[in-house]
């Protein structure tokens, strides 16, 4: 069966001080929310990842990465490793994520590449994609999603989707002033999980966890999460609350 999960990923924001705040806070709301079948992650910076790892403890709260090197080690200036990452126990990693693609010029290429060095070096990923507005007025969206999925994913061994999770961006509709319905995610992750099931086996898409990545907030994470195909949400700016980040999380 698979885990509903929210992941907060906090892009370039929070100090030290602030990351303490905020997970000593989101830690705290927990404690009154419900847990069942459903794990929460925060991806802070990479300074402050060290210090996230041990506020949250032994508490129910995954630490991941916002992004990783596909080189194991090397000349590579300002890059961090998988190994660098599980030396201060991070063991998942956001890849693929639409900034990434769009501000620094990851391809698919790039990311197949990443994909498989986290996955050969035993971290678990979260792997994003998604259409921009250009290609949902054009009626190309499925076609885009389709193919961001099998370029980076479709080459791997069935073994390797148990550690795969997978986050929907429409990145047309994430700051644009546009709306994604919550029938449209579903639409969308119903078609990703079709193509798994075409490529590989029901079994391995019906026990994929499928993240909506469009602007979740408190005030539309329920009828979001209602639909069947939707396991959860990649949260940005309503990660940066303790109480909205704690509000989306008792929605699913």
């Amino acid at each position: 069966m698979r885990k509903n999960i929210v992941a907060g990923n906090w892009k370039m924001n929070n100090d030290t001080k602030e990351t303490k705040s905020l997970l000593k806070d989101i830690r705290k709301g927990l404690k009154k929310v419900s847990l069942k079948n459903t794990k929460v992650i925060v991806a802070p910076s990479f300074v402050n990842l060290n210090t996230a790892v041990k506020v949250v403890g032994n508490s129910k709260i995954k630490v991941a990465a916002q992004n990783m090197c596909a080189a194991k080690s090397g000349a590579y200036t300002g890059e961090i490793s998988a190994d660098m990452l599980k030396s201060i126990e991070v063991r998942t990693v956001i890849l693929g994520h639409s900034e990434r693609r769009a501000y620094f010029g990851e391809t698919d290429a790039v990311l197949k590449e990443k994909v498989a060095s986290a996955l050969n070096q035993k971290m678990k990923v979260i792997f994003c994609f998604g259409e921009e507005l250009k290609n949902r007025k054009e009626n190309t969206h499925f076609e885009l999603v389709e193919s961001q999925i099998k370029n980076v994913l479709f080459h791997l061994p069935e073994t390797a989707w148990k550690k795969i999770v997978l986050a929907y961006e429409p990145v047309w509709a994430i700051g644009t002033g546009e709306t994604a319905s919550p029938e449209q995610a579903q639409e969308m992750h119903a078609f990703i999980r079709k193509i798994i099931t075409d490529k590989f086996t029901a079994e391995i898409a019906d026990n994929v966890s499928i993240l909506y990545g469009g602007s979740v907030k408190p005030e539309n994470a329920k009828e979001i999460f209602s639909k069947p195909d939707v396991d959860g949400g990649l949260i940005g700016g309503a990660a940066l609350k303790a109480a909205d980040f704690l509000a989306i999380i008792a929605a699913i």
